[in-house]
């Protein structure tokens, strides 16, 4: 252990937090977190670490030699940077002893200085597939799922451009679900005039699919299993906070549209081999969109692409052969988690990074629209068993990945 004196183990303790912060702030959940920072405090010094996490700050206190200090760091908005949580969790394993705090400090300049991998219009043309793939799987028609690739690749550039000028969060994901969704409807009602069918209505849906909060969602469940409970419950109010701001942009297009419902999907009736193919490519496209969104290296994206074919290819033939939908999504994101544990071995990514993006094309497209319509036109009843339904649906969803986590690590398991 290097011998530091006690303004060092100041700066040590200063930049742990600072990784801790950039961990956090780039989409990992709690739990990696404090693993990671407890891999780096012998490295550098520190003999015991205290930790207190939650979305907007941590708070850690670090033993030398009978002293104890104490700091605290605020976190920025949280984001999403898969390649970023591979970077800070390669710097936690790379065995490195001692470190000091300069070498970590020059690894954390570095990656923040770091561009992300991929331009404004690579993501927003990947989450414009996408999205018409997202509504060819389920049931879009052409003009529905054209329409829904256009207006999902402009809302997700004007995020994107929005973003960067540090507007609010929740202010712009309900600009972007507002013009998404609004641009679907006048693509559709200036081809199709006002003959709002459910296929329509899938793309509708299918145009603001970039804002499903995929990643926060996930992380909270998974720090909840974890018992990291303010952390959980934070990133989960935030996702939330995230939902009810895109519901609301929706609504006004809805509302100004004068959208109509549509009814329920009805259940499977046998697998056709060709579907088979054509829900194969787009659940592969799908499942790279959002790869790309969340920043991900070339060789991640490829591997979602294939853990969301194989997952989401055998939820929808259980649905077609007559499991219901939540049942049929558990076993898929289970699938899902599964491959992942595996693919993670070879490419040294979060898992985190491959499941989340790997089980968005799951997400259940037309009970939210109902939801959303039905809630504007007063049917509460109506509304409440559809949302009811899209709830399950992504608890399902998380469920499945949680419950492959189990089955997989053992120290899951086991409560220390």
């Amino acid at each position: 252990m290097p011998s530091i004196d006690s303004e060092t183990a100041d700066d040590a303790l200063a930049v742990l937090l600072r990784f801790g912060a950039m961990m956090l702030r780039a989409g990992d959940t709690a739990f990696r977190v404090r693993q990671a920072m407890d891999q780096l405090a012998p490295r550098l010094g520190i003999e015991r670490l205290a930790l207190h996490i939650s979305l907007g700050s941590i708070t850690a206190t670090a033993w030398r030699q009978g002293h104890a200090t104490t700091l605290t760091t605020e976190i920025a908005p949280p984001g999403i940077d898969a390649a970023r949580i591979a970077a800070l969790e390669a710097i936690a394993g790379d065995g490195r002893d001692p470190l000091t705090p300069g070498d970590l400090a020059v690894d954390l300049d570095r990656l923040a200085a770091a561009k992300p991998l991929h331009s404004v219009a690579t993501v927003a043309v990947a989450i414009g597939l996408a999205s018409a793939a997202f509504s060819y799987l389920n049931g879009g028609d052409l003009l529905g799922t054209l329409a829904a690739m256009v207006a999902g690749a402009a809302g997700q550039t004007t995020r994107a451009l929005l973003f960067r000028r540090r507007l609010n969060q929740y202010a712009v994901s309900a600009f972007a679900a507002l013009l998404a969704s609004g641009l679907y409807c006048l693509i559709v009602f200036a081809i199709a005039g006002r003959g709002f069918s459910t296929a329509h209505a899938v793309g509708f849906i299918s145009s603001a699919l970039f804002l499903v909060p995929g990643f926060p969602l996930v992380a909270a469940l998974l720090d909840l299993v974890q018992h990291q409970i303010t952390a959980g419950i934070a990133r989960f109010f935030y996702a939330l906070m995230i939902l009810l701001a895109a519901a609301f942009g929706l609504s006004v297009a809805a509302g100004i549209a004068n959208l109509p419902a549509v009814p329920a999907p009805s259940p499977g009736h046998g697998i056709e081999a060709m579907s088979l193919v054509w829900r194969a490519l787009a659940s592969f496209a799908g499942g790279c969109g959002f790869a790309l969104l969340y920043n991900s290296r070339p060789g991640t994206v490829l591997a979602v692409g294939l853990l969301s074919l194989a997952g989401n290819e055998l939820r929808l033939a259980l649905h077609d052969l007559g499991m219901g939908l939540p049942p049929a999504t558990f076993l898929g994101a289970l699938t899902v988690g599964l491959l992942a544990s595996v693919a993670r071995a070879r490419l040294h990514d979060p898992r985190i990074a491959l499941t989340v993006p790997g089980i968005i094309i799951m997400t259940p497209g037309i009970y939210a629209f109902r939801t959303i319509v039905l809630l504007n036109q007063g049917e509460v009843l109506a509304a409440v068993e559809a949302g009811a339904v899209c709830a399950f649906v992504v608890g399902a969803m998380a469920l499945g990945l949680a419950a492959a986590r189990f089955a997989t690590e053992r120290h899951w398991m086991v409560e220390r």
